[in-house]
């Protein structure tokens, strides 16, 4: 007989994964989380107009930032950066060092090359 699950023990499950990502070139290593349901559609609506259709004009710009700086946190699992400033700062960093987080929380959050695409049109 199956037992199912109730919704205490969902709501109570800890159920985020977070992994340590070593980032040489900002000489040393951050924590990066999956982000949670509603965080991850904050995201994806960053890059969705109000008719729901891809920004595809923006396309790509800003992506690899606002999916870091959504995903980065400290050793509390609070978040790094917390405005569209520090957010913008983040993306002027290095390519490769934002692509290996970037690489990490797409994987970590489920969110595919497909999932992208459909995103920014790119």
């Amino acid at each position: 007989m199956t037992t199912y699950l109730s919704a205490d023990a969902i709501l109570g499950s800890d159920d985020l994964s977070y992994e340590d990502v070593e980032v040489p070139e900002w000489g040393g290593t951050v924590r990066v989380r999956e982000l949670p349901g509603t965080e991850r559609d904050k995201f994806e609506a960053q890059f969705v107009g109000k008719d729901g259709a891809s920004l595809r004009a923006e396309g790509l710009e800003g992506f690899r930032a606002r999916l870091a700086a959504a995903a980065l946190v400290d050793g509390d699992g609070k978040p790094l950066f917390r405005s569209a400033a520090e957010t913008k700062r983040l993306g002027e960093k290095s390519a490769a060092a934002l692509q290996r987080v970037v690489d990490v929380a797409m994987r970590l959050s489920g969110l595919t090359a497909a999932d992208v695409e459909e995103l920014t049109g790119n």
